[in-house]
């Protein structure tokens, strides 16, 4: 999101901050003996409220793709904890075997373990056969020591295990508060552009979200994609023209703007981070005056927006909740970087 034109956004209420200030200024008026029927406060000037927006926007990507970065450490801490709680089954499973077989051999010694085996040696029939018998009892016994401690080694295995999957809980549990935290300020702030636009008559509210359009034909450039892939990026993107930008989406029907960036190389077959941030340092580094179909052009000093460049100084991009997937100039924002992914 960014501080570009976007297509219409849906009103809501006013909210109570402006109800107040219309009932302050009815007091105030009514003090002063004016006298008269009272007015509502003036409504801010459209380009205040389409500076304010802008701002609220970025604010909120900013704030988005911190969420996109927590949420991609929640992930991956799940699924460190789930492999760690597979591999803790297996290894009780298999300790429980062991411990089954020693309660075995345990059980058969003790009730044959009675009896000196001097004495059995001297009611044995078969002496030799009961000193070659002895000497494979010594040498199971030799087994079954290493067998315990096979099993002791087990129980420190899966206790070690254990350890680490505290650990992992408690990584997942600290990034999920994170994500609930980036969430709240998200929201706060799209309410509060929300509550602004609403102000705008719709006169006002259609020039504030006009802009480039998103007709495919016009996307057409002079300029060819470097390689196969990065040309399956740009056809991608080109694809999704007039999606929803919904904020964390990465497709298939509704995207933000590194999730779009995301979506469109892995349709290629090509791994790209989830943030802008990870995404600026995910390929070669381009200057603007090399830039090429398919290359990823950042913006803002905070690397809070991303788009997919398509020649002719155009990118494709997703920029907030007031517009769709369009196509727009790489001038219409505060140029930070490109990188050439592939």
């Amino acid at each position: 999101m960014a501080a570009h034109r976007r297509t219409r956004q849906r009103t809501a209420g006013a909210g109570p901050a402006r109800t107040a200030a219309a009932i302050a200024l009815a007091g105030a008026t009514a003090a002063t003996g004016l006298g008269g029927t009272a007015h509502a406060a003036p409504r801010p000037a459209p380009d205040k409220v389409a500076a304010d927006v802008n701002r609220l926007y970025r604010e909120a990507e900013a704030a988005t793709e911190k969420y996109n970065g927590a949420r991609e450490k929640a992930d991956s801490a799940q699924r460190r904890l789930s492999a760690l709680q597979d591999e803790a089954a297996r290894r009780r499973d298999r300790l429980n075997s062991a411990r089954n077989a020693l309660g075995t051999v345990a059980a058969a010694q003790y009730r044959t373990g009675g009896l000196d085996p001097a004495l059995r040696l001297a009611l044995s029939e078969d002496p030799d056969g009961y000193l070659e018998g002895a000497a494979l009892a010594e040498r199971a016994g030799t087994r079954r020591q290493a067998e315990v401690g096979r099993v002791r080694e087990q129980l420190r295995e899966i206790e070690q295990l254990r350890g680490a999957a505290r650990v992992e809980v408690k990584e997942l549990t600290s990034r999920r508060a994170e994500l609930g935290r980036h969430k709240k300020t998200v929201n706060g702030k799209l309410t509060e552009a929300r509550r602004l636009l609403s102000g705008l008559t719709s006169g006002q509210r259609a020039a504030f979200t006009g802009g480039p359009s998103t007709d495919v034909g016009e996307a057409a450039t002079s300029q060819t994609a470097p390689n196969p892939r990065a040309a399956q990026a740009v056809s991608y993107v080109r694809g999704k023209l007039g999606s929803p930008y919904v904020w964390g989406a990465t497709g298939p029907d509704a995207f933000d703007c590194s999730g779009l960036v995301q979506a469109a190389y892995r349709s290629a077959g090509v791994y790209v981070p989830r943030t802008t941030y990870a995404q600026i340092d995910s390929g070669r580094r381009v200057p603007r005056s090399a830039l090429l179909p398919g290359d990823l052009v950042f913006f803002y000093p905070g690397i809070t927006h991303v788009g997919l460049y398509i020649g002719d100084g155009r990118m494709i991009h997703a920029p907030n909740p007031s517009a769709p997937v369009r196509v727009a100039p790489i001038d219409e924002m505060p140029f930070a970087g490109a990188t050439r992914v592939v």
